[in-house]
């Protein structure tokens, strides 16, 4: 049984949490500069050295100090001081670096088909009509093996659809061109912003998240101040990769300790403006992964960000000072005092208030999972470096790191971009004389059209099964092998959103 790490401390108690009770999540608030950031350090700090690797993305570049022993900051000597913690010791921790452009880390991407249509719908922010024609754009391809790995392979596959829309109406419903347009549009908005780097191969195995360097679990650190420039984009990343993390992992049961701890900054991003069905499978997929041995705490301003049937899933509460300068705050700061165990001791609602820097309202779940009666203390000092490392610190890391040149190198193969510019090429040579029949065993139209890709594919022309084989053995989409019929399975949340698996 790992034993329970220190959080915080006042002069009569000391507030532990329980690692067998970090899969049960958690929420840490509180406004701008009221010490979240370093209170996500200290847990984490705590979290790899008991062997638990953890997952935060770096929203302002602070983060990075983790990988470096701490010392010289005034503050936290002092902090040390006044909390008479003995035993302190400065230290850094195995950190790797990830940045969806490869500029600050190594490459993180997914493919377009595992991240699947409804959250690529709300990458580019469509409404209902709009990402009913991006399914069945996904559908088209699913049912026809085309793999979709990249931007420019969505872009084929929207052209070709919108090109043949009349052909598809009888088998799959009208297809509006107005709608096909406006999801392209978001296309070009979402590579103006770089968007197009997250897409494409090698995609992220999440195994990779998992590692452990002498025994203490790797802190994985995702740069993104440049991402928080496209929230959508951000949030939906975080959510894929929880969806990633659920589908990989076996059923654990109850543990001593979790397999990830992952944390989600910026946590109102993920719900602002979601459309019901994705909070509905949100909540699905916060409780089900606790099953497989992974925490999840939630990181935002205010409790009322999250929603509520969320919020009654985080069981480990950490709540830094909130300032109530209008009667709106003041009933956010009564909403988020009624939130906590209430402490007879103790008015919380005021001290949220009061609360100074580095101080906060914890309450931790005990043996039984019982949130543990709150309590007004200080956060612990973290033990390594407050604030960010150098850019050369920072390069050093990225080239000794367990996976340096895994990612770095992008894969371009054989996928629906491909094959659909090569048949648009032989199509004048196949085009059937006036009055012709169509050619035994094909169909006629874009249907028979994609019969002949397909057939391409499985071997039909040339002996061409070697490389196709190939291509859906190594797709990062997990593609179909034997059945044509199969769909190309997607990541849990798309199977949760109706995607097939």
């Amino acid at each position: 049984m790992s034993e329970p790490f220190l959080i915080a401390r006042n002069d009569k108690t000391d507030v532990f949490m329980l690692p067998a009770m970090a899969n049960r999540h958690g929420l840490i608030t509180g406004a701008t500069g009221t010490g979240k950031t370093v209170t996500l350090q200290v847990l984490a700090e705590h979290f790899s050295s008991i062997g638990v690797p953890c997952f935060m993305s770096d929203v302002k570049g602070d983060l990075s100090g983790i990988a470096m022993p701490g010392g010289g900051n005034p503050k936290v000597e002092e902090r040390v001081k006044q909390l008479k913690l003995t035993d302190f010791s400065y230290t850094g921790f195995p950190v790797t670096f990830w940045d969806v452009w490869g500029e600050q880390g190594h490459p993180m991407r997914a493919t377009v088909s595992d991240m699947g249509p409804l959250l690529i719908a709300r990458m580019l922010d469509l409404n209902e009509t709009q990402t009913g024609v991006l399914h069945l754009v996904f559908k088209v391809a699913d049912d026809n093996g085309l793999l979709l790995l990249d931007f420019k392979d969505l872009r084929a596959m929207l052209q070709f659809v919108g090109d043949h829309a009349g052909e598809f109406t009888t088998e799959y419903g009208n297809i509006s061109p107005a709608s096909v347009g406006a999801i392209q549009r978001g296309l070009l908005t979402l590579e103006s912003q770089g968007g197009e780097k997250l897409f494409g191969e090698p995609m992220l195995n999440i195994d990779d998240l998992l590692q452990t360097v002498g025994g203490q679990g790797v802190v994985n650190i995702l740069a993104a101040d440049r991402l928080l420039t496209a929230p959508k984009v951000y949030s939906t990343l975080l959510l894929w990769l929880l969806s990633e993390l659920y589908e990989r992992l076996p059923e654990a049961g109850d543990l001593d300790k979790p397999k990830l701890v992952f944390f989600f900054d910026e946590a109102h991003l993920l719900f602002d403006d979601a459309p019901p069905v994705l909070l509905e499978k949100v909540e699905q997929v916060v409780r089900l992964i606790r099953s497989k041995g992974v925490g999840v705490f939630f990181v935002t301003q205010n409790p009322a960000d999250v929603p509520e049937k969320i919020a009654a899933q985080l069981g480990n509460r950490v709540q830094h000072a909130l300032r109530a300068f209008t009667p709106r705050d003041q009933k956010a700061v009564r909403a988020a005092a009624e939130t906590l165990r209430d402490n007879a001791a103790l008015d919380e609602a005021g001290a949220i208030m009061e609360l100074g820097v580095g101080e906060a309202l914890v309450s931790m779940l005990d043996e039984k999972g019982k949130p543990t009666v709150t309590e007004r203390a200080l956060i612990v000092p973290p033990r390594s470096r407050i604030g960010p490392i150098t850019p050369a610190e920072r390069a050093a890391i990225v080239q000794k790191s367990l996976v340096a040149g895994v990612y770095e190198k992008l894969i371009d193969r054989e996928s629906a971009y491909e094959i659909l510019k090569r048949r648009a090429a032989e199509a004048p040579a196949a085009t059937p004389q006036p009055g012709a029949a169509p050619a035994a065993g094909t169909g006629g139209g874009v249907l028979g059209s994609l019969g002949s890709v397909l057939g391409d594919m499985l071997g039909g022309r040339g002996g061409r099964r070697e490389g196709v084989a190939e291509a859906l053995a190594k797709s990062a989409a997990r593609a179909v092998g034997s059945q044509i019929g199969r769909s190309i399975i997607r990541g849990v949340l798309g199977t949760l959103l109706g995607g097939k698996k």
